[in-house]
């Protein structure tokens, strides 16, 4: 069984920044094979794609985020990384990482105007 814990939300000011970590357990052996997205989700908005890393390290980015945000992975660590710089108060919301059809529980991001 899969499993997605994801840390390092808190409060910032904006313009300031985060890293937030996602450890996946569970598919150590294809970890390094597997594509993973972090996603975010507002109050009372749709759950949107942030940023995806493909096993190939291949990133792609949501245009709301495109050069502020940088999406990386530790395979040895089973980890994926989303560092979020230039925060805008817009970029609230609780992030979840992503992969295999798995979700974890989420991580709130509040950014103070």
């Amino acid at each position: 069984q899969v499993q997605l814990v994801e840390s390092g939300g808190g409060l910032v000011e904006a313009g300031g920044s985060l890293r937030l970590s996602c450890v996946v357990s569970g598919i150590t052996s294809i970890f390094s094979f597997s594509a993973i997205d972090w996603y975010r989700q507002a109050p009372g908005k749709q759950r949107e794609l942030v940023a995806t890393i493909s096993r190939s390290r291949s990133t792609t980015y949501a245009d709301a985020v495109k050069g502020r945000f940088a999406i990386s992975r530790d395979n040895a660590k089973h980890t994926v990384y989303l560092q979020m710089n230039s925060l805008k108060p817009e970029d609230t919301a609780v992030y979840y990482c992503h992969t295999l059809s798995s979700w974890g529980q989420g991580t709130q991001v509040t950014v103070s105007s």
